[in-house]
């Protein structure tokens, strides 16, 4: 019998508090809130909850957010939410100081986004943009430079 966590369908799932960039912390330990999981969204409010993620310094529950996008979008939207949500995860590892998991996940984000163009184009996603972010983000991780964390801008439009 396993002593794993479990939610209500079985599946094992960690039910300890995580910090801000999604690290477990011991149970009983006060973590950050937790996107819930599951959760089908429209897609321009998966975009702004995840920017505002992003824009927080939790670039884990951004992913979250996204993740759960991939998991309930039509199929020709599949490459563009998992390329988001690969960036996310791009962005986390590097905030933790892994280089190597950050250039990895940056990259395969890049190529995810690489056949998205329509579908990102239809959610006002910039596509463009977050490939040359995550791009210059993954070269300085392989070069071991100093990394420019600041969060990317999911959407075309204003500055913010």
């Amino acid at each position: 019998m396993s002593d794993r966590d479990r939610d209500p369908e079985g599946r094992a799932r960690n039910a300890r508090p995580r910090d801000a960039l999604g690290r477990p912390l011991p149970h009983g330990a006060v973590g950050e809130p937790r996107a819930p999981e599951g959760v089908v969204r429209e897609p321009a409010r998966s975009l702004a909850e995840a920017q505002q993620l992003l824009d927080a310094g939790r670039p884990f529950h951004a992913h979250e957010v996204l993740e759960d996008a991939w998991k309930s979008c039509p199929d020709d939207e599949r490459d563009l939410w998992r390329g988001l949500a690969q960036l996310a995860v791009g962005l986390t590892h590097a905030a933790r100081g892994n280089a190597t998991g950050a250039a990895t996940l940056l990259g395969r984000g890049v190529r995810s986004l690489s056949p998205a163009t329509d579908a990102a184009h239809r959610h006002g996603v910039d596509d463009v943009g977050l490939a040359a972010w995550a791009t210059r983000l993954a070269a300085a991780a392989e070069a071991g430079r100093p990394l420019d964390l600041t969060p990317p801008r999911l959407t075309l439009g204003p500055a913010r």
